[in-house]
């Protein structure tokens, strides 16, 4: 199967390369999907050396969407039969995509999340990430459950893998980290099978250029509040 690797960028000039180039270097069959929102500390130029490649995309949005709005781009750009979110912070790494990929190839899944809290893997646990947001995860992924009948363990990671055929069912209206929630929520509501698989993970600070807040955890309650209600 093929895979669609969409990744979103903001402001990751010093790392954005470097994904793009581990993306290129695990062995399956792929297309990359690169969309630029609207950066404004040299990524775009960092990403120069890869437009025109036959197997990179590059979008430019001319301002700052969020990534929510990224992702949906990406979305309208795959050609592949599975989709990959990947995030150009290199928390997470691609060489686990055959892993994320595996149970949708042997027809045991159509959608597989990628945890960071379930053992298995090298890294550091997402706990390690700090207290309020280990916290914040775990509430999240509690609500999710509750609301719409999930038994998630991870459900704002960014390693979310499905099939390219349930894109037309997503009405996604998110803007900015919310994309998460609200995609869990839509998977969960359309009934598709969801298998997590174990994830390694290099947490960063927000001194490092972590950037999501606070603040977007209301965000999530609100949509997953919002899906549960049919709005």
């Amino acid at each position: 199967m093929k895979a669609s690797v969409i990744i979103p960028v903001y402001n990751e000039a010093g790392t954005v390369a470097a994904v793009v180039e581990k993306v290129r270097g695990v062995p399956v069959d792929k297309e990359i999907i690169v969309v630029n929102d609207g950066s404004s500390d040299g990524t775009r130029e960092a990403l120069r050396p890869f437009e025109g490649s036959p197997d990179v995309r590059v979008h430019h949005s001319p301002i700052n969407l969020g990534k929510g709005a990224s992702v949906r781009i990406g979305f309208t750009l795959v050609r592949g039969d599975l989709v990959i979110i990947q995030d150009a912070d290199l928390e997470l790494d691609p060489g686990q995509y055959p892993e994320l990929m595996g149970p949708i190839e042997r027809d045991e899944a159509d959608v597989v999340f990628g945890s960071r809290f379930l053992g298995g893997r090298g890294g550091s646990p997402a706990g390690r990430a700090g207290g309020a947001s280990y916290l914040g995860n775990r509430g999240l992924t509690a609500l999710t459950n509750l609301l719409f009948g999930g038994k998630l363990t991870d459900m704002e990671t960014c390693y979310k893998v499905f099939r390219a055929s349930i894109l037309p069912t997503l009405k996604l209206r998110a803007l900015r980290f919310e994309i998460e929630p609200e995609l869990a929520a839509s998977f969960l509501l359309g009934g598709w099978r969801i298998v997590e698989v174990p994830v390694a993970y290099q947490p960063r600070s927000a001194q490092e250029g972590k950037k999501i807040r606070w603040t977007d955890g209301i965000d999530a309650v609100k949509t997953l509040v919002r899906l549960r209600l049919g709005r």
